[in-house]
């Protein structure tokens, strides 16, 4: 070998060593970012034995990243329902205030039952008809949680289409840039580390798979099929709509016309919290307020009127409850979409509405002397109080698309609706739980396969250290040979 030879292949060495240590850097830097990947120069001998970084690939599982991608968008849906679930237990689950409305129907039957012990006790009266009222208010602010449940996550898709939005955009500008690289040999790992990161952000809002193609290109498809970016992002589209009522439907979440989360469709996305979100907003807060319009028409019912005459011909009418524009009796076993919202007690038994507290006593609360039962008036009349506290108990049919039991007392449809409540809480509890777990498996099992570990990079500076060293005494030694030649020939 000439010395000419020589020193070239000591100073492609001084270089490669460069580069290398400029790679070992660059991971030791991002050590602490999880979605990192190890980066390595990959090295080739030259024609005239040197050596010279032929590219810089990055560690890679597309399998441990599906399954991440995976386990977040699942860990979001069921955090979105957890948070959500949450805030509907309020209505059920305070034991110091016991304000469930099956707790206040016990109130209001244990008012009843010391006032027909004595009917002739205003007091007794009074504290009947304000546990009537307490358990309306019960259920009128039962209603406004829900429909505010439902609201607040009717806005948070809203945010979730703003953030995918954005995110699809900056994935279709990093994914160009990786496909421009790829073609003209650049170094594209940090681009490619980029990509993933907005992949994960994404399976936040909503379950995805990929599909690679040439030049390092990816299109990006919702767990459904729907396709989000290919080679362009894709718009994602939502109305808000900003203030909730029983039987409000909610828009969907389109992209390129077809729904993928809220209303229906077969092309709805499985996972991501777009999904959770939808699922509380469309079903779960749903059929919670569907159980509480089934209480409400149960204390209708339960409470109801019927024509005393001797020959009776009037129907059956709101009496102790009733709910606004001079209604007729709800059907009965039939849901009445937002009774629990409207449900009060009738003005003609409130003095704070100029009503008499003993048409609680006598009945006639209907309106129409027909329906009054004490027709008498004698103060120690009890039977009517006691019919109230015997329906309290009798068995009564039910809608049975509020997913309980369709028979049972009132109390305990309103203790299973409850009970229905905090099992679906705890489910999601444990879904949450459980995809968190899996998330936290999966994100260590991609780390470990792939990700930077600061003990072998300072192994791998070490040795780039002792190369570099090797080459810097070739060259000296190279001068030396140099100097000697020099100095005979001079």
């Amino acid at each position: 070998m000439s010395l000419s030879v020589g020193l070239d292949v000591a100073l492609s060495g001084l270089s490669t060593t460069a580069e290398q240590t400029a790679v070992v850097s660059r991971n030791v830097a991002r050590a602490n970012d999880p979605y990192a990947t190890r980066k390595s120069a990959n090295v080739i001998t030259t024609a005239n034995g040197g050596i010279r970084v032929s590219s810089v690939t990055r560690a890679a599982n597309s399998a441990l990243l599906e399954k991440m991608l995976s386990a977040t968008s699942t860990s979001a849906a069921q955090k979105a329902i957890v948070e959500a679930l949450n805030r509907l237990d309020a209505t059920v689950a305070d034991p110091e205030l016991d304000t469930s409305p099956a707790a206040m129907i016990q109130k209001l039957n244990d008012a009843i039952q010391q006032y027909a012990a004595a009917p002739q006790d205003p007091l007794r009266a009074q504290s009947a008809v304000s546990a009537a009222q307490n358990l309306a208010d019960t259920l009128n602010s039962a209603t406004r949680t829900v429909q505010d449940t439902r609201a607040q996550a009717d806005a948070g898709i809203a945010d979730s289409v703003s953030r995918l939005n954005t995110l699809l955009a900056r994935f279709e500008t990093v994914n160009t840039e990786i496909v421009k690289g790829t073609r003209i040999g650049a170094d594209v790992t940090d681009y490619l580390d980029q990509r993933d990161t907005l992949l994960a952000s994404i399976s936040e809002e909503v379950g995805v798979r990929t599909v690679s193609r040439e030049n390092g290109d990816m299109a990006v498809f919702t767990d459904s099929g729907v396709t989000l970016f290919d080679v362009k992002a894709r718009a994602v589209t939502f109305d808000r709509t900003l203030i909730y009522t029983p039987g409000t439907t909610g828009s969907a979440v389109y992209v390129d016309g077809v729904p993928i989360a809220g209303g229906a469709g077969v092309m709805l996305a499985h996972s991501g919290r777009l999904t959770g979100l939808s699922a509380i907003r469309d079903n779960i807060a749903v059929t919670y307020q569907n159980q509480l319009d089934e209480v409400a028409r149960g204390l209708i019912e339960v409470f109801a009127e019927s024509d005393q005459s001797a020959s009776p011909s009037l129907p059956d009418a709101p009496g102790l409850f009733t709910y606004p524009g001079a209604p007729a009796m709800p059907a009965s076993g039939t849901l009445l979409v937002g009774l629990a919202a409207s449900i009060r007690i009738n003005p003609s038994v409130d003095p704070s509405q100029g009503g008499s507290l003993a048409l609680l006593r006598d009945g006639g609360m209907a309106g129409d002397p027909a329906y009054i039962y004490n027709a008498s008036g004698g103060s120690a009349y009890a039977d009517r109080l006691n019919q109230y506290v015997t329906g309290l108990a009798d068995s009564r049919s039910f809608d049975p698309a509020v997913q309980l039991l369709p028979a049972g007392t009132l109390g305990s449809f309103a203790s299973s609706s409850a009970g229905w409540l905090q099992e679906t809480r705890k489910f999601a509890n444990d879904s949450s739980d459980y995809a968190d777990t899996l998330l936290q498996r999966s994100s260590e099992a991609l780390s470990k396969e792939t990700g930077v570990n600061i003990d072998e990079e300072m192994t791998s500076l070490l040795d780039l250290e002792r190369s570099y060293q090797a080459s810097t005494r070739l060259i000296t030694t190279i001068d030396n040979m140099m100097k000697t030649l020099l100095a005979a020939a001079g």
